[in-house]
């Protein structure tokens, strides 16, 4: 098995978050030890924000520091124990609201792909760039 970098390289659909990642200087960090729960944006999420998004935010580290800690929860939580919670906090220090009454959502975002195993935690593949307050 592979770190949470490394397997969502070989998935081949999340060139634009990894690239943010490199970005944001955060590759060690998930590559480190964990474990994570990524929630993972695929390239068509990104794709959804408006022109310009994702270029502005590789120019303002801060800003995409936040959006992409966002997107972390520390330890494993599978599928399985997402659908038992209301929320859950980020690494960035806010809350995600987690609904799942009807598939699972993360804030206004679709989990498509629960359970993607990596060797330090696990990948939620999902449909929409989740954005702090």
């Amino acid at each position: 098995m592979t770190d949470i970098v490394d397997t969502a390289v070989n998935a081949g659909s999340f060139n634009t978050l990894v690239a943010a990642v490199k970005a944001a200087g955060l590759v060690e960090t998930l590559k480190g030890k964990g474990p994570f729960t990524v929630f993972a944006p695929t390239d068509d999420a990104f794709a959804k924000l408006p022109a310009g998004t994702v270029d502005a935010l590789l120019k303002d580290i801060p800003k995409l520091k936040k959006i992409l800690t966002y997107h972390v929860v520390s330890g494993k939580v599978l599928a399985a124990d997402v659908t038992k919670l209301k929320s859950a906090t980020t690494v960035e220090g806010s809350n995600v609201k987690i609904d799942a009454s009807n598939g699972v959502k993360i804030n206004d975002s679709t989990v498509t792909t629960p359970d993607v195993a990596a060797d330090n935690g696990v990948i939620h593949i999902i449909d929409t760039v989740l954005m702090p307050a």
